[in-house]
Formats: C-alpha cells, structure tokens, sequence
C-alpha cells in the first residue's frame, strides 16, 4: 500500500505542464509590473523636473513679440 501511496503523489505529466505555465505566466506578470513601476518613476521624475522650472514672465511676452502681435 504504501508504494502505491508514493506513486500517486508524483505530479502527472499534465501537471507537470501546468506548473511550467504558472511559472512562465508568474514571470511575464512580474515582469510587466516592473516595467509599469519603472514608467511611473520616468513619469514622476520628469513631472517633478518640470514643476520644478522656473518660468520667466517675459517669455510670453518675448514670443508674442517674435510672432509680431502687440504688446498689451
């Protein structure tokens, strides 16, 4: 009885197949969360960049000057 018992706890070729799925589905998802963690950093660096500019109030008015419109 007990070596029928060892026998069947052996994962089945299906089985087998299964978990290497799961493992390849399990390494894509991390990997596609890593790559989604890494575009929000880009995204929060460059908006953080761009907030922290400073932006001269003359060049609004520089530009409407090359554009040729009136000043106010």
């Amino acid at each position: 009885m007990t070596s029928a018992t060892l026998h069947l706890t052996a994962p089945t070729q299906t089985e087998r197949g299964l978990l290497k799925l799961a493992d390849r589905l399990t390494v894509y998802v991390e990997h596609r969360i890593a790559r989604r963690a890494q575009k929000r950093v880009l995204a929060l660096v460059l908006l953080r960049e761009q907030q922290a500019r400073r932006h001269d109030p003359r060049a609004v008015d520089h530009l409407l000057a090359q554009l040729g419109a009136p000043r106010r």
